[in-house]
C-alpha cells in the first residue's frame, strides 16, 4: 500500500508540474495554449500604457498606469497590445509624433526611454496580464518606416514633415524594404529590445513570461504591388531574425489581413512562414469607406455585416494554415462621429457586440479565432475640449496623434461598452 501511495503521490506531483511549467502561451496548430490549456482571450490596445512610467508626474504617470491596469482587470481584459519602439523626434506627415523616442537619431538610442516599459512589464506581473508589443510603425504616428526613410535620404526633411497624400505616402513608405540602412536600423533597434533585460526587475524579456508576443511592427504594408516580393521577404527575415534572439514567445506580423495585404497569396504565404506563429487581422470600417461619417445609422448593417465577413475570411484561412488568428484591432466612432466623451454609444455597442459574439461562437467550437482585442483603450484621460488633436504634453488616451482625440477611445466612464466587452470577457 506505501508503494502504491508514493507511486500515486508521485505521478499526481509530475502531472502537477507538468501543467504548470509551460507559462508562455504557446500555439498547437490552430490553438494557443497557456499551463496546458487552450487560451482564448478578450484583450485591448493600450499602446501608450509603455510611456506611462515615464511621467514624472505620478498621478499622470504612474498612479495613472497602475489605476488603468486595475480597471481593465476588473473587466476581465486581461491582454494588451503595446508599442515599443519610437524612432525620431517632430512633426511627420503633418501631425505631432508620440514622443519620447528610443532610437533619437540612426543608431543612437537612449535607454532611459525603455525603462517605462520595465515598469509596464513589473505592474503586469503582479495582475497576471499577457502583452503583445510592437516594434515599429507602417504610420508615421511613432515615426516608423517614414522616419528610417528621412535618416538615409530616401525623404527630405521638408517632405517628411508636411503632410503627404495617400499616394505620395504609399510611393515613400514602399521604399522601406528596398533600403538597406534602414532595415539594419530597424534590426537593431528590434535586437536591443529583446536583448534588453528589465532594469527594475532584472529579468531578462526574453523570459519575461508576460510577454505574449513580438509583432514585426503596426500594420506593415506592401504599399503598392510592385513592393510585394521585397515585402515577404522583410517579413520572413525579420520573423527569423526575431526567433533567432527569442525561442520562448510568440511572433506575428501585425497585419491588417487581405485588406493591407492587398493579395491573398501574399498574406497566406507571409504567414505560411514556420517563424509566424499565428495570424492578425484589423478591421477599420469608417477608413474603408463601409459607411460614410455623416450617415452611421444609414450604413451600420453594411459595416456589421463586411466586418462579420471579413473576419470569416480569416478564420478560414487560419483553420487551413492550422494557426490561430486574432482579431488585434477594430474600432468604431461615438454616434454622429462625436468627440464629445459625453455622447451617447449606441452603435458603437452593437458593433462590438457583432463581433464579440462572433469569438464567442468560435471559442465554443474550440477554433482558431483565438482572441479579440479593440482599439483603444482611452483610460482615465479625457478630450481636451475645443482641441480636435493631440499636441505634446497632452496625456494619452488611445486615439494616436494623427487621429481626433476621442474618435475610437473607450474610456472608463464608457460604462454600456463596457458591459458589452465584459460580458463576453468573463465568460470561461
Amino acid at each position: 500500500m506505501n508503494f502504491i501511495f508514493k507511486f500515486s503521490f508521485l505521478a499526481l506531483f509530475w502531472a502537477f508540474l507538468q501543467a504548470n511549467a509551460q507559462k508562455f502561451v504557446e500555439t498547437r496548430e490552430h490553438q494557443f495554449f497557456l499551463k496546458g490549456k487552450p487560451y482564448y482571450f478578450v484583450g485591448t490596445n493600450f499602446w501608450y500604457a509603455s510611456y506611462l512610467g515615464l511621467e514624472k508626474n505620478p498621478d499622470r504617470g504612474i498612479e495613472r498606469l497602475r489605476k488603468e491596469l486595475d480597471f481593465l482587470q476588473s473587466q476581465n481584459v486581461t491582454n494588451i497590445r503595446v508599442l515599443v519602439g519610437v524612432e525620431g523626434s517632430g512633426k511627420i506627415n503633418g501631425v505631432n509624433r508620440v514622443e519620447p523616442a528610443y532610437q533619437y537619431e540612426p543608431g543612437k538610442f537612449n535607454d532611459d526611454n525603455l525603462k517605462g516599459l520595465d515598469i509596464l512589464m513589473k505592474e503586469v506581473s503582479k495582475r497576471k496580464m499577457k502583452v503583445v508589443l510592437f516594434l515599429s510603425n507602417n504610420w508615421e504616428w511613432s515615426g516608423g518606416f517614414l522616419q528610417y526613410l528621412n535618416w538615409n535620404g530616401h525623404i527630405d526633411d521638408t517632405t517628411v514633415q508636411r503632410a503627404l497624400n495617400w499616394d505620395e505616402l504609399r510611393d515613400y513608405t514602399l521604399k522601406f524594404y528596398t533600403c538597406e540602412p534602414c532595415m539594419q536600423q530597424y534590426k537593431e533597434q528590434v535586437r536591443r529590445i529583446i536583448t534588453r533585460k528589465n532594469s527594475i526587475t532584472g529579468k531578462p524579456y526574453i523570459k519575461d513570461r508576460n510577454i505574449m508576443a513580438w509583432e514585426i511592427a503596426n500594420e506593415p504594408r506592401p504599399m503598392r504591388p510592385s513592393a510585394n516580393d521585397s515585402y515577404k521577404k522583410f517579413i520572413a527575415e525579420t520573423a527569423a531574425f526575431i526567433k533567432s534572439l527569442d525561442k520562448n514567445h510568440l511572433v506575428t506580423t501585425g497585419s491588417e489581413g487581405l485588406m493591407g495585404t492587398e493579395n491573398r497569396e501574399l498574406y497566406i504565404e507571409n504567414h505560411l512562414d514556420k517563424n509566424i506563429d499565428y495570424l492578425t487581422v484589423h478591421i477599420w470600417p469608417k477608413n474603408w469607406e463601409w459607411f460614410q461619417k455623416d450617415k452611421m445609422k444609414e450604413g451600420f448593417e453594411n459595416a456589421k455585416s463586411k466586418s462579420l465577413a471579413y473576419i470569416d475570411t480569416h478564420i478560414k484561412i487560419a483553420d487551413s494554415l492550422k494557426k490561430p488568428l486574432v482579431l488585434e484591432e477594430f474600432g468604431f466612432p461615438r454616434d454622429g462621429h462625436s468627440f464629445d466623451i459625453s455622447s451617447s454609444v449606441t452603435l458603437r455597442n452593437q458593433y462590438y457586440d457583432s463581433l464579440f459574439q462572433l469569438w464567442q461562437n468560435n471559442k465554443r467550437r474550440k477554433g482558431s479565432f483565438g482572441g479579440i482585442a479593440f482599439w483603444a483603450f482611452g483610460g482615465i484621460a479625457r478630450p481636451i475640449p475645443g482641441q480636435v488633436y493631440w499636441k505634446k504634453g497632452d496625456d494619452f488616451m488611445g486615439d494616436p496623434p494623427m487621429e481626433e482625440q476621442g474618435l475610437n477611445a473607450v474610456f472608463d466612464s464608457d460604462t454600456s461598452t463596457w458591459e458589452v466587452i465584459s460580458k463576453y470577457a468573463k465568460q470561461k
